[in-house]
């Protein structure tokens, strides 16, 4: 239940955040969406702490695996995405926003879970930085190519809102580690506390925003996040397999094509106004990856053959 506890705290909030959406709206006057943006800045800031050098070496090292992760990361899961989105007819702004998860980048989640699944850790840590580091790019181009059918995107407006979330906070924390490590180490001993109650934050915030929309197509969406989501561990997978790649590597790719950044996904539907729609697959990706994700790695860490 230790491993769950985190999990099941989000579930907890969520469900009261559903319910009882007005006491997670607004406090003392203050819309508690506008803190999504500088709450997630801190936590890519703390992202940014734990990137060394060695991180993108491993580009260099490896470059074959890092292109094949990439390249699977961001087209598997914004078509698969894409694909759901007119299995299910969804309202608009929820498609975007099924879609928009799809576009983003992995996130530190997809690192832990490759350490449990006995998957290439470094692989893995290295594929999320870079990813990451793509993502102002990759992720409007994919939202205006798949999204703009459903809504207008404005494709320089989102890749400003992304460096401005992702890649100065990263390149600050980045920075900061690198030539003030020790005014850095009383910090870096706080912040992964902070993001975990962050990313709380941010899913709670944005399902009570949202509960109007969720109301109407919870289940459904709920349906087509799991699909998505479950879907992107086996398309992950297999795609790794054809590229004749070996099961601890496959199982790295699979972890990071499924496992997506909810919480920036979540802060750009606040950049783009939309928190109670385009936020709301994300809200609900977030969580759901934890525990499929948990049970995934869990069960490839006790069966794992390492290098075949």
């Amino acid at each position: 239940m230790k491993n769950y506890a985190y999990t099941i705290f989000i579930i907890v909030m969520v469900i009261l955040a559903y319910n009882f959406p007005s006491y997670f709206i607004e406090v003392g006057g203050i819309k508690l969406t506008a803190l999504i943006i500088p709450v997630l800045q801190i936590i890519m800031f703390g992202m940014g702490t734990t990137i060394t050098i060695d991180d993108f070496m491993g580009i260099v090292k490896t470059p074959k695996l890092v292109l094949i992760g990439v390249v699977l990361q961001f087209m598997i899961m914004p078509i698969w995405g894409f694909g759901l989105t007119i299995l299910f007819n969804f309202p608009p702004e929820i498609a975007a926003g099924l879609i928009l998860i799809g576009s983003s980048p992995s996130g530190l989640a997809s690192n832990v879970m490759a350490l449990l699944a006995k998957a290439n850790i470094a692989l893995s840590i290295t594929l999320t930085t870079f990813a990451t580091m793509l993502a102002p790019v990759l992720t409007p181009t994919l939202m205006q190519w798949l999204g703009g059918e459903f809504i207008d995107v404005d494709f320089w407006g989102m890749m400003w809102s992304m460096c401005k979330i992702v890649i100065i906070p990263v390149a600050l924390g980045f920075a900061l580690n690198k030539f003030l490590p020790n005014m850095m180490m009383a910090i870096k001993k706080i912040l992964p506390y902070f993001s975990m109650a962050g990313i709380a934050y941010v899913i709670t915030t944005v399902t009570a925003a949202g509960q109007a929309s969720l109301a109407s197509v919870g289940a459904l969406l709920l349906v087509a996040v799991i699909l998505h989501n479950v879907g992107g561990y086996l398309f992950g997978y297999g795609a790794a397999k054809a590229f004749k790649l070996s099961n601890r590597d496959a199982r790295t790719i699979s972890l990071e094509v499924g496992m997506q950044n909810g919480g920036l996904a979540s802060a750009l539907a606040v950049e783009m106004g939309k928190t109670g729609t385009v936020g709301l697959a994300a809200a609900i990706f977030g969580p759901l990856m934890n525990v499929t994700g948990s049970l995934l790695a869990s069960w490839w860490g006790k069966t794992a053959d390492d290098n075949k």
